[in-house]
């Protein structure tokens, strides 16, 4: 099973271990694609316009320390991915808390999906930096199509011949749709509050607070072992744990849709 989770804007303030050397870093057949977005995003952070690095990067003038810590981004020490995103979905997940068996699992199972590596396994260290995906690099241009036109036949590869459990979120999402055969095999979740109102219960899409569940919810079949061969073997471990999953309709040739019900956030 391959498990694709977004990034997190929260992330830890500096690495502790050796400086980035992206030919250590997992997919390597991105190894390029994520140089030539580095040196950009290095080299615009670098450069005198510091309101343009801004623009570029659809950050504010109060984050302009995060242009200085782009700019040292090849000289940076570095984290593992699975401690440098601090967000609500890693908190949840909780990592370093996970049985000894769930987080080999999650170090074979989880790709990050990111603005400036493409994606990244929870193992591969990286530094601290801020790229979002709606970041527009000189030379390179637009990051989501970027990716769109890199990611491909690295993430089929890295779902072989399983299911795909795709959670990431929209921008993200756009970089890479599964197609055909992979499609069938992969599941993406939405996730749904329901609340109880004097008409009746009510079920309303959850924006920030889907992360929480959604890290919940890995958290959850790892520690299951779960290990379905099968979209439909993937679906039934979801309720097997407990959750409220139902199938939506989709066009052929897409992946599964599932919404999950949840009553607490």
């Amino acid at each position: 099973m391959l498990i694709l989770l977004p990034p997190s804007e929260g992330k830890a303030d500096a690495g502790t271990g050796r400086r980035l050397d992206l030919a250590r870093l997992s997919l390597p057949e991105l190894t390029d694609a994520r140089a030539r977005v580095l040196a950009a995003l290095v080299g615009l952070c670098a450069g005198p316009d510091e309101a343009a690095a801004l623009a570029a990067l659809g950050l504010t003038p109060g984050l302009a320390g995060e242009l200085r810590r782009n700019a040292r981004l090849e000289r940076a020490a570095t984290a593992e991915a699975g401690r440098l995103y601090t967000g609500v979905l890693y908190e949840a997940l909780d990592l370093a808390t996970l049985p000894a068996a769930a987080q080999r699992a999650a170090r074979r199972s989880v790709l990050i999906s990111s603005g400036l590596w493409g994606a990244v396994r929870l193992t591969d260290r990286v530094p601290p930096y801020r790229c979002p995906i709606g970041a527009r690099l000189p030379g390179v241009g637009a990051l989501s199509a970027y990716w769109r036109r890199e990611l491909g036949p690295a993430l089929e590869a890295a779902a072989g011949r399983g299911p795909v459990l795709d959670l990431r979120s929209g921008a993200y999402a756009a970089t890479w749709t599964p197609r055909g055969e992979l499609a069938g095999r992969t599941v993406t979740v939405r996730v749904l509050h329901e609340r109880d109102t004097p008409s009746g219960p009510v079920r309303t899409v959850v924006s920030h607070f889907n992360k929480a569940t959604k890290g919940r919810l890995v958290r959850d079949l790892l520690t299951a072992g779960a290990r379905p061969r099968t979209a439909d073997g993937l679906v039934a471990a979801l309720r097997e744990a407990k959750y409220t999953v139902l199938e939506q309709p989709v066009a052929a040739g897409r992946p599964r849709a599932v919404d999950v019900v949840v009553t607490q956030l």
